[in-house]
């Protein structure tokens, strides 16, 4: 008798960001067990790694993500008997600890033989795609991040000098609209201050450019131009959308699913609508040859839009939420909060949140969000199901922040919201009474 020929449907699991600090128990815990069962039943599954696995090495950074998010190299081990397989690792965290706590973590990551991109030694090894082989088909991911501050994206080598290891960037460009009044007003204050002529002096110089853009008046860091209405205008940076565009019709010849990660934190008009450059962005990775693009960073849902029948998640939102659990601090993070020294870093935050009044704890939507599983034939997209989760808010602290399966009226109403938000898009969420569905 012959053997039967190998599957060609292979199931992508998605999530949005974890952040784990303790273990997890996926299998033993009866309450979180159900959902990492799905996890690992997928073929492939995928999450955003938004910690550092650095054991605390490294040296922090002034500027880091929020909070300083290092934690144990084992909550890599955590993750993948969990049943993951492709992390994410490109996020506004990544330099939390500076460029050495970057290297232990990849460090962490390579001696376990992990799935991962978005940061590397170089700007080439941040950008690279990773390709994890599964017997039902390859998955390649390219992962970036709009979202970090300056000098933690990685850099080119040179033939004389080494890059700088960091993160894949996908920078953008802020220009301030507002009215011809508005700037007139603008124009004589930087003149009253002093600061056009210190612009002036820069330029002569050749310490700075003036903006390719002449109706751009630049006044400080800030870009402002004349028009209608006030407006924020953004757009990606076509040399960074360029760089990465390079490796996604690389993977698109060498694998059978491409995905593209992008951590966002940018908003347009609420935290639930992306800035306006990221659907621009996300559109053109699918045109160059991505299958898929997965978006995480606010830490709460934003819509689903298809694309040429190709799935844009602009945000899946929380995973694991354990950022509470964080067991150590630098002394610029007692200063950023203005918190004594003396307290302990879970004191820290709670006087961050107000006691649980203010920030992630009071608002149930950073405890809430979906899980897609994604079923392929032979490269082609079959089905998307819905399966809505819960992060325990209100729970304990040392309790909340772990996913499990919102049943009932509590997953109805997330997938309702869930619906509402991809509407705006197109996008047709049919629920059902544990799932969802979305009209291909």
């Amino acid at each position: 008798m012959s053997a039967h020929p190998p599957s060609s449907t292979l199931r992508l699991l998605l999530t949005g960001d974890s952040i784990l600090q303790r273990r997890l128990q996926s299998r033993a815990d009866g309450l979180l067990a159900p959902l990492f069962d799905r996890v690992r039943a997928a073929d492939v599954a995928f999450t955003n790694l938004e910690v550092l696995a650095n054991d605390y090495r490294g040296d922090p950074a002034l500027e880091s993500g929020g909070s300083h998010f290092g934690a144990p190299a084992w909550v890599l081990d955590e993750l993948v008997d969990a049943g993951f397989d492709l992390f994410a690792t490109a996020t506004n965290h990544s330099l939390d600890y500076g460029v050495s706590g970057l290297l232990h973590t990849i460090e962490a990551l390579e001696t376990r033989g992990l799935s991962f991109a978005g940061t590397g030694r170089n700007l080439e090894d941040a950008r690279r795609p990773v390709y994890h082989t599964h017997p039902h088909g390859t998955v390649a991911m390219v992962s970036c991040t709009s979202s970090f501050a300056k000098g933690q994206e990685a850099s080119a080598q040179r033939p004389d000098l080494p890059g700088r290891p960091g993160l894949n960037p996908l920078r953008f460009e802020t220009v301030h609209e507002v009215t011809p009044p508005q700037l007139e007003a603008l124009r004589e204050i930087a003149d009253q201050l002093g600061l056009e002529a210190e612009r002036q002096q820069k330029l002569k110089m050749g310490f700075t450019f003036a903006p390719s853009d002449p109706a751009v008046f630049p006044l400080g860091t800030m870009n402002f131009r004349a028009s209608n209405r006030p407006a924020v205008r953004m757009t990606a940076n076509r040399k960074d959308i360029d760089g990465i565009t390079r490796w996604i019709r690389e993977a698109r010849g060498l694998s059978d699913i491409v995905l593209v990660s992008l951590h966002a934190h940018e908003q347009a008009e609420n935290k639930e609508i992306p800035a306006e450059f990221i659907p621009v962005f996300a559109r053109e990775m699918i045109d160059a040859g991505a299958d898929l693009v997965v978006g995480h960073g606010p830490h709460l849902l934003r819509g689903l839009e298809l694309y040429k029948g190709k799935p844009i998640f602009y945000s899946l939102g929380n995973f694991i939420g354990q950022n509470e659990l964080v067991p150590k601090m630098p002394s610029d993070a007692y200063e950023r909060f203005r918190a004594d020294p003396d307290l302990t870093p879970g004191q820290v935050y709670q006087k961050r949140v107000k006691n649980d009044q203010a920030g992630f704890p009071a608002d149930q939507r950073y405890w809430e969000s979906v899980v897609p599983m994604l079923t392929y034939e032979a490269g082609t997209l079959r089905t998307i199901e819905l399966t809505p989760i819960s992060l325990g808010w209100k729970e304990a602290r040392h309790k909340r922040g772990r996913p499990r399966l919102a049943e009932g009226e509590e997953g109805r109403t997330i997938l309702e919201r869930f619906a509402a938000l991809s509407k705006p898009f197109g996008t047709a969420v049919e629920i059902g009474p544990q799932s969802a569905t979305v009209a291909l």
